[in-house]
């Protein structure tokens, strides 16, 4: 590798890095908030915040690391353009298309990582996020009850117990106070419960053998009641998808089980490497500037094409997975003319057009 290449190596690297600096902040901002979101309303433990972030980090990288990779190679070739080296470069016989050796020895390493996390990478991750968020929805340990500590509840209110056992989910000698809005107020003490579920997310103490107060806290019209049983329900856990759902499931369990959903989420996971080639394919010609033209108008148009190509996987993917297209098409006929279509620009870019023959 000649100088030369080592510089546009480098050029690609720096740009497309931070690219996806930025790209990873402005997704792990709505990830975050969402997780939080979740935290206030009960639904997920606060002790799972970090995990669970970066868990989807790994989720989201098989799509950001594409993106970053065409808008840094877009803006890093587009600046070689404006910067009048490409037009050096050309002068002693390095023209665009020279640069498909540096470019490649760019984006194949990216591309194979791109494979790897959609192929392998994010499905474990999904896996294990669902089995930490399964694991905390049936312990009152994991979800932030203590023994001997004063917890408070999301919506208001607090909760205590005495003694815990081992795996969270039976305890000794409760004592819970909530209000509502009405400004009421609800004391409960029981000397022994267990957590038990109804339905997919709605949570539950059995409580037993206790009493409960509830009245206004600025009246003195309250009620005093003695229960042998009695329920008090937590705030609904967040939902989880079944183990047999394909977004589970690994790649070689996908290949085996064949139905229509696991043959959408295969092609799903196969298209994303191949979406990062043609895309890196794609930004040599992409990036070509004329001297006044505006700066971001190319790169506009081009990450308009790119939403055009991701939108057209959603979607297929959603018609392989209700049959409306056949099996053996997959999303092939989208990668396919994509992949026709870079190749034809890539070609074409830096060609003379021939001159006309007089009449």
């Amino acid at each position: 590798m000649h100088r030369l290449e080592r510089y546009l190596l480098r050029e690609f690297a720096e740009t497309a890095a931070a690219t996806l600096v930025v790209l990873l902040l402005v997704s792990l901002s709505g990830v975050f908030a969402d997780l939080v979101s979740e935290i206030a309303r009960g639904k997920l433990p606060a002790t799972l915040l970090l995990s669970q972030l970066g868990l989807r980090l790994v989720q989201y990288l098989p799509m950001v690391l594409p993106l970053a990779l065409f808008l840094g190679l877009l803006m890093a070739i587009g600046r070689l353009y404006r910067d009048s080296e490409m037009a050096v470069m050309s002068s002693f016989g390095y023209g665009p298309q020279r640069l498909l050796r540096p470019l490649a020895l760019f984006a194949v390493p990216v591309v194979l990582v791109v494979a790897a996390l959609s192929l392998w990478g994010a499905p474990a991750a999904e896996r294990a996020g669902q089995r930490m968020i399964d694991r905390a929805n049936r312990s009152l340990l994991v979800a932030g009850l203590d023994s001997r500590r004063f917890v408070e509840l999301p919506g208001g209110g607090v909760i205590y117990v005495d003694e815990m056992s081992a795996a969270g989910s039976r305890f000794q000698r409760l004592f819970m106070q909530t209000e509502d809005d009405e400004g009421r107020i609800d004391i409960t003490t029981a000397q022994s419960g267990e957590l038990f579920f109804d339905g997919s997310t709605e949570r539950y103490l059995e409580l037993r053998d206790g009493f409960r107060v509830e009245g206004p806290v600025d009246g003195a019209d309250f009620r005093l009641m003695r229960f042998e049983r009695n329920e008090a329900q937590l705030p609904d856990r967040a939902e989880t998808i079944g183990d047999e759902d394909p977004l589970l499931l690994s790649t070689p369990a996908l290949i085996e089980r064949g139905d229509r959903p696991a043959l959408a989420e295969l092609h799903w996971r196969i298209g994303l490497p191949l979406l990062t080639m043609v895309l890196a394919l794609a930004a040599i010609p992409l990036s070509r500037q004329q001297p006044r033209q505006p700066r971001y108008g190319a790169l506009l148009l081009a990450f308009s094409g790119y939403l055009v190509y991701v939108f057209s996987l959603f979607i297929g993917r959603s018609w392989l997975g209700a049959g409306a297209l056949p099996a053996w098409l997959g999303l092939w006929w989208l990668h396919l003319p994509m992949f026709a279509i870079a190749l034809w620009l890539f070609a074409r870019d830096g060609r003379m057009p021939r001159a006309r023959r007089p009449a």
